[in-house]
């Protein structure tokens, strides 16, 4: 048996890309490998991020506020990396 899960990349035929197989009629842990594959996917966070319809100016306030996160969080590795050694 296998089960789909709905990810964020669809293949053209509309099939998901997200594919678990059930072994030995174990539904239970397929379906925490079909989450654990969601929440790697992000399939969660956008979930969460659609709830609502986000204008376009917050979608680009949010998007800026990202790129500076990721800027700082890049910046905080390169500054480790420089000390320890």
């Amino acid at each position: 048996m296998v089960c789909f899960g709905f990810g964020r990349s669809f293949q053209k035929e509309g099939i998901p890309l997200v594919q678990i197989v059930v072994r030995d009629n174990n539904v239970e842990q397929a379906l925490r490998a079909l989450k654990k594959k969601m929440q790697r996917e992000g399939t969660f966070r956008e979930m969460k991020r659609r709830k609502f319809y986000e204008k376009p100016s917050e979608k680009k306030a949010r998007q800026k506020a990202e790129a500076v996160r990721r800027a700082r969080k890049l910046i905080r590795k390169r500054m480790q990396r420089e000390g320890a050694v």
